[in-house]
């Protein structure tokens, strides 16, 4: 029997971040990962403090970035791999009352810090732009594919990663254990993604699951090293790749990309886009997102050793190691989660 302190189900951003908590800890865990869950290698990546649609804050964006820059930061030392990348985000105006609204907004408290007041104007031909954009500070991109299997290499170097699904009936719960084959754990942490709808133990959160799709086009005469938010965003990757996106479906709740979603994508691309590209891959995944927008974090209401992390929707670079932090505090010091991420407010 092997014994541990932690069984992490997944491996994803909310996975690894929580596996860092326990890594800077000395605490000793295994993780499971079978491949099934999309939504953080589909994930363009991109983190900004700012809701672009309506020009105001991220909940908690300044508590987000602080914990989970640094993060990032460590795990590429320790890897020796270069996944965050800075970038300067535009915000691409449709009017003159955009504009106005934007600079309304760059005056709020909380806003100031991450709208600049210079307008930036348009010079790119490939770019319909006439009135111009406005710049997001403290932005960038996240190679979340990179990360995710670059973290998968560490764990197994490290002998800490089963690449296999896990079979919620073969989890034997004690009052201080937990059992699992032949590992013998103290917790267990269910960071499944949507993946957590087959989970008995957790099936009822009220998680809805949103399919997004994301287009990598290559323009060799786009030429830009920002990112633009339009009708969707466009982000430089390398070697005149782009990435485009994204959709959003509520009732698709599959993988597979679709000729809709592709063509939702290369129609609003094309409102603002007027230089030839050509699509090199189409990728879809289900966010795992909650209707009130905020993450699922917590313990189960019956079985103490056990806790999900979940929920974390469109913005999970930013919002993982945040929330990953306030669940070990939970587990380890007793620390009361914010109502608002708690998965039990929905109890």
């Amino acid at each position: 029997m092997k014994s541990i302190d932690y069984i992490v189900v997944g491996c994803g951003l909310a996975s690894i971040a929580f596996c860092e908590q326990l890594r800077a800890s000395n605490k000793s865990f295994v993780v499971f990962d079978d491949g099934s869950q999309q939504s953080s290698i589909v994930a363009a990546g991109l983190y900004n403090p700012v809701i672009l649609k309506r020009f105001s804050e991220v909940w908690k964006a300044k508590e987000q970035l602080d914990i989970a820059l640094p993060v990032y930061k460590k795990i590429e030392d320790q890897l020796n791999i270069k996944i965050d990348y800075k970038l300067c985000l535009l915000r691409r105006f449709s009017s003159i009352e955009e504009q106005n609204l934007w600079f309304n907004a760059s005056d709020k408290p909380k806003l100031e810090p991450y709208l600049s007041t210079q307008l930036v104007k348009n010079n790119n031909n490939a770019i319909d732009a006439p009135f111009g954009f406005g710049e997001v500070l403290h932005a960038g991109r996240l190679d979340t594919e990179k990360l995710i299997s670059s973290y998968k290499d560490f764990l197994k170097q490290n002998q800490s990663l089963i690449e296999d699904s896990f079979v919620h009936q073969k989890l034997q719960i004690e009052s201080t254990l937990i059992r699992y084959g032949n590992i013998e754990a103290k917790q267990i942490i269910f960071a499944e993604g949507f993946g957590v709808k087959k989970n008995p133990y957790f099936n009822h959160i009220p998680l809805n699951g949103t399919k997004g799709e994301v287009l990598i086009i290559k323009a060799p005469t786009l030429n830009i090293d920002y990112g633009i938010k339009s009708s969707v965003f466009i982000i430089p990757l390398e070697n005149d790749l782009y990435a485009v996106g994204a959709t959003y479906n509520w009732t698709d709740k599959t993988n597979q990309p679709t000729k809709e979603g592709k063509e939702e994508l290369m129609s609003k691309l094309k409102t603002f886009l007027s230089c030839e590209f050509e699509v090199v891959q189409h990728l879809a995944g289900i966010r795992p997102t909650v209707k009130d927008r905020r993450p699922l974090i917590g313990k189960h209401p019956e079985h103490k050793n056990l806790y999900v992390l979940n929920g974390l929707g469109t913005r999970g670079v930013m919002i993982a190691p945040y929330v990953a932090e306030k669940l070990y505090q939970l587990i380890e010091n007793n620390e009361p989660l914010d109502s608002e991420i708690d998965v039990n407010r929905f109890a």
